[in-house]
């Protein structure tokens, strides 16, 4: 999230968020756990909000964080380029009283900004780590965890050989290195390994006294609040006599939006369901398309994702203006706001890359709904979930009441993709697995079928276990079920092979586009 999406997150923040009186802000600096520090916190019951570490500081001075976190990153310290704060950090740290903790690569950072020395390291610690507190009293162990060990995950090359004026080491590796520090007076810290992974055991303990006991925040981050404030800001911003159109795709986000924002101006939101050729098999004879799809001959000949992604949010927005048109001309007034379920994944990963102007990491993918959308879009944008995750959707979505056979559902389309998830839910594993679909590859294989050889094309079944779809693993099926679910072959014409895909995320994304 660069500047402007962070000045947007600031005045969406919900008031149970407290202005920043209880709100963490993690700074990425191209770690791949950035945005599991942003879940472990928030599953502490704390609002937090991640933005580029080299956004610049008005971007922070309107969110008013209590607690900052640096993320990790791949960098060195001495490389050039490398990431830094945004001018004039640690004064304002200082001077707002915020407290700082410093990750992995940003406790380095910290160091050396604050003037201690970080060199290349005699032996690199990579991997499971077992270290030792070894200060009488730390703020962030606590007295009873002195002289203890625990198993932490390391990642470094260099280490910190020399503290800047009024820190103290409270932690070291069984190999000497300096494993987590403090500046109690100056509310700075620092953890030389990642407490945000599993591979951390007691990580979120370490985590939980940083927040509550050092920082003093409250957990106060609530679905129900989450809804309320939600609800009032619809009511806020859309005038009595204003209308409202909803991109209603069928989906869980989409749904749950739609849900919201019809809690909050009832019949003035006009939903539309668009058949854009993509859908699940027999999507539209179940959800009533409201309006023909006119996506699959701009999409003709087009390989790129990235451009696929551009031509969906393009067309979507079209789509949207002409029903607004057609709207106006039947009510006497044209809607101004366009509901959309956009998630808090979807702008991280649509985030623009070095070079754009606007500063993050890297794109990961631009979102038809985030980096697609036309920058002459008429229609301004209501998203009740842009600062959620999933699972956290899901639960928004249960207070609303919206049924669980929506909440629960898979996304993607056609007739192969009906047949896994039908097995998948015949066998029993269907609320075990986060999502599944298949993936037609394009791409013609030789098989033998009743006895005639053909030429026909393959399938890819993909299934993952995830909290939040920011991070997955694959799921393991058992032989029993790969047997049977090859029965695509023989049920969808034009397909003589299946594979599964067996990589978790990261390295691969949860889509194959």
């Amino acid at each position: 999230m660069g500047s402007t999406a962070a000045a947007a997150a600031a005045s969406a923040l919900p008031a149970s968020a407290g202005s920043g009186e209880n709100l963490v802000v993690i700074l990425d600096y191209i770690s791949q756990y950035t945005h599991l520090i942003t879940r472990r916190v928030r599953q502490l019951g704390v609002l937090s909000l991640c933005i580029s570490g080299t956004a610049p500081l008005n971007a922070l001075e309107g969110l008013r964080p209590r607690a900052i976190v640096l993320s990790g990153g791949p960098h060195s310290v001495h490389a050039k380029g490398a990431p830094t704060f945004p001018e004039g950090f640690l004064d304002f740290a200082d001077g707002a009283g915020a407290h700082v903790l410093g990750v992995c690569y940003a406790m380095q950072l910290l160091v050396q900004s604050l003037g201690g020395a970080v060199e290349p390291g005699e032996r690199q610690e990579y991997g499971k780590m077992d270290v030792e507190v070894t200060a009488p009293s730390s703020a962030l162990y606590g007295e009873a965890e002195t002289g203890k060990r625990q198993t932490v995950w390391m990642s470094h090359g260099d280490e910190v050989v020399r503290l800047p004026k009024g820190f103290e080491v409270v932690a070291r590796s069984v190999q000497g290195a300096v494993a987590a520090i403090e500046n109690r007076e100056k509310r700075f810290y620092g953890l030389q390994y990642h407490p945000e992974v599993t591979h951390s055991p007691q990580g979120m303990e370490t985590l939980r006294r940083f927040l509550f006991d050092v920082c003093g925040i409250k957990a106060d981050w609530k679905m129900q609040d989450v809804l309320d404030e939600e609800i009032k800001t619809i009511q806020s911003m859309v005038g009595t006599d204003e209308h409202v159109i909803c991109a209603l795709l069928g989906g869980v986000d989409s749904t749950v939006a739609a849900t919201l924002v019809h809690k909050a101006i009832g019949d003035r939101l006009h939903c539309v369901f668009v058949d854009n050729g993509l859908l699940r098999y027999k999507e539209r004879e179940r959800l009533h398309v409201l309006m023909p799809q006119q996506f699959l001959s701009k999409l003709k000949g087009v390989e790129d994702p990235e451009q696929k992604r551009k031509i969906i949010g393009r067309e979507f927005i079209a789509v949207f203006d002409d029903f607004s048109h057609k709207l106006e001309q039947k009510i006497g007034k044209r809607p101004e706001y366009l509901v959309q379920g956009t998630l808090y994944p979807d702008v991280i990963e649509s985030c623009p890359p070095p070079g754009s102007g606007r500063t993050h990491s890297h794109t990961i993918k631009s979102h038809h709904n985030v980096g697609g959308l036309p920058k002459d879009m008429k229609l301004k944008l209501i998203e009740p979930p842009k600062l959620l995750f999933k699972d956290e959707v899901r639960k928004l979505g249960s207070i609303l009441n919206v049924p669980d056979s929506f909440l629960k559902r898979h996304p993607f389309p056609g007739q192969v993709d009906e047949i896994f998830v039908q097995a998948i839910k015949d066998a029993g594993l269907y609320d075990k697995i986060w999502q599944a679909f298949a993936v037609f590859l394009p791409v013609q294989t030789v098989a033998v079928q009743g006895d005639q050889r053909t030429h026909s094309n393959a399938v890819v079944l993909r299934a993952i276990t995830s909290e939040d779809g920011m991070t997955a693993d694959w799921y393991y099926f058992g032989h029993e079920f790969l047997v049977d679910v090859v029965k695509i072959c023989n049920n969808v014409r034009g397909i003589n092979r299946v594979c599964q895909d067996i990589t978790s995320k990261p390295s691969a994304t949860v889509e194959w586009e």
